[in-house]
């Protein structure tokens, strides 16, 4: 018993150490956007900013439009998180719940479509969308994710449609439900941690995708958050403080949808893997 409690003791030192090794990088962040530049360099390191330069965000914001680059990427977000959950769990639960010829087959063909590099494709698919004259739109940002919303989403929400028992189904039928209101109203309600973990994946993708916009964005008043900070730190690579502060206000979002979501994250990863 004393052994069992030493050993929970020592885990949970190590984990908060672990964590503190974690959060070392934004705690950084944070304590240099508060500061005053001469505070930056002075050795050994200030960790209390003083005094508390609040001011510095409000510098960095109206330097360039921040708030126009928000809206942008918060629409470019909403669009692709709606599509990711919607596509992907319509095709998931097809693959789960459905039986039809070749179901396995295309499965294991969608599922090796994950080991495809990205920079493969990158240059015919940046060649289709110019061809179809969507450069520097948002659209070869926003589309994609209404097709399917991706092989590995549509593996996890599988998974996940697979443990539910399938007496689920089969009263629904008997009751003359069809497969359309099983899926609205049975399935897509209980596989919400899978959904929840599916659409926290794809605002954490959209929200710091850098490469994409990069590609196909060319007007600066549509550049994203990502475009935004690169041109900031071009602009004002020798502020620190300043960059700090612009840094923190475009992370900040992405760790409060985190760990509003974290719970849901864990449940949605430990039941997506109790049956394959």
């Amino acid at each position: 018993m004393i052994r069992s409690k030493k050993t929970k003791i020592l885990t949970y030192v190590v984990l908060i150490l672990l964590s503190c090794v974690c959060l070392f990088p934004f705690i950084w962040l944070i304590r240099s956007s508060l500061m005053h530049m001469s505070q930056i360099y002075e050795t050994p390191p200030v960790w209390i900013p003083s005094p508390f330069q609040f001011s510095n965000y409000s510098e960095a914001l109206t330097i360039l439009p921040f708030g126009k680059y928000f809206l942008n990427t918060s629409l470019i977000v909403v669009l692709e998180i709606s599509g990711v959950v919607l596509t992907s769990s319509i095709c998931a639960y097809a693959f789960a719940r459905l039986r039809w010829p070749g179901r396995n087959m295309v499965f294991m063909i969608i599922l090796t479509s994950m080991m495809l590099p990205g920079a493969v494709t990158l240059i015919p698919i940046f060649l289709a969308w110019s061809a179809l004259d969507a450069v520097n739109t948002i659209i070869p940002l926003t589309v994609p994710a209404w097709f399917g919303g991706g092989a590995f989403n549509v593996f996890l929400i599988r998974q996940f449609l697979v443990a539910i028992p399938k007496d689920l189904d089969e009263a629904a039928l008997v009751d003359g439900a069809g497969y359309f209101r099983i899926f609205t109203h049975i399935m897509f309600p209980l596989a919400k941690p899978a959904l929840i973990v599916v659409g926290l994946f794809a605002f954490l993708n959209g929200w710091n995708d850098f490469l994409g916009p990069l590609i196909y964005l060319n007007d600066e008043a549509k550049f994203t958050l990502a475009l935004g900070l690169q041109l900031f730190k071009g602009m004002y690579n020798a502020q620190w403080h300043l960059m700090m502060a612009a840094t923190a206000m475009v992370v900040l979002p992405a760790v409060i949808v985190f760990f509003l979501g974290q719970k849901y994250f864990v449940e949605g990863i430990v039941m997506s893997g109790v049956k394959g």
